[in-house]
């Protein structure tokens, strides 16, 4: 993910990093001299969150963005959502979407108790966010969830840098489709590079449960020239991709969206993937993804 993130000499007067073992790594807040109440938080060196306590609307990340221009696009404009997240990280989007969409009710599910106990006592969610979490793994949770109860689900589960191979499948996909309400929208920040082969079977995954789908990415990874984030999206009514593209274009790291033919194009020869033949999201070259 590409990202602005400057660490200068600290005054004793600054916050300093927090580092703590939790439940899948070594855990790190550092603190954005840059902006007063701002954090990184890292997990064993990769980024998982940047939260400014100050502004929730300001997203850091640039796949962060690509996510809420999807929310933001999501029901009549200022009108509350429920979503579903899962994954929580230090809570960036469900922030941002409590202050983007108030009166929204939000579920955040993260398997990691030890983050969640960090990111509770050092980035608190304030009073009446309308944002419930709770530990539990975001399949069984997805599974559980009642039927047509959300309008959004949000996937962002990492495992280290790996998407978690039992949120790759089919069978994972027919879960997310039968907890959306109608004209609800699934997304997932993924990662891969050249040649695709797992973004490429997820595309075609995500296609046996919903009938519209896009991807969005910066050109340089769609090209091949280097491993990065891209969202996927997917819904059984149509998209608005002429907006998204128009949105993600502005963006400080413009994207494009795929979709129609060329997402065909791009999907063509890939399978779809079920439980019994799923695997992770391929491992990140070195160096792609962390910070020091």
């Amino acid at each position: 993910m590409t990202t602005r993130f400057t660490r200068h000499n600290m005054s004793v007067d600054e916050p300093i990093p927090v580092i703590r073992d939790v439940d899948h790594g070594t855990a790190k807040l550092m603190p954005d001299v840059d902006r007063p109440r701002a954090w990184l938080l890292t997990v064993d060196g990769s980024p998982q969150s940047y939260v400014d306590l100050d502004d929730p609307t300001h997203l850091e990340f640039e796949y962060a963005r690509r996510l809420a221009h999807v929310l933001e696009l999501t029901g009549a404009p200022g009108t509350p959502l429920d979503v579903l997240h899962l994954g929580g990280g230090a809570l960036t989007l469900p922030r941002f979407v409590a202050t983007a969409r108030p009166g929204s009710h939000q579920e955040v599910v993260e398997a990691d108790g030890k983050l969640l106990e960090l990111v509770a006592e050092r980035l608190p969610l304030p009073a009446g966010s309308g944002i419930a979490v709770r530990r539990a793994d975001a399949r069984t949770a997805l599974e559980a969830a009642p039927e047509a109860s959300a309008d959004v689900i949000v996937a962002d589960v990492f495992g280290g840098a790996r998407v978690p191979a039992h949120l790759t499948s089919v069978e994972y996909a027919r879960a997310a489709a039968r907890a959306l309400r109608p004209g609800g929208r699934y997304t997932a920040n993924l990662a891969d590079s050249a040649p695709f082969t797992f973004l490429r079977s997820q595309v075609a995954t995500l296609r046996t449960a919903f009938a519209h789908l896009c991807l969005i990415a910066e050109p340089a990874v769609l090209r091949g020239r280097r491993f990065g984030n891209a969202v996927l999206v997917a819904s059984d009514d149509e998209l608005p991709v002429d907006e998204l593209a128009r949105r993600t274009a502005a963006d400080a790291f413009p994207a494009r969206v795929e979709h129609g033919e060329a997402l065909e194009r791009f999907v063509q020869g890939a399978a779809p993937v079920r439980d019994v033949d799923a695997v992770p999201s391929p491992e990140p070259p070195g160096g792609a993804f962390s910070i020091g």
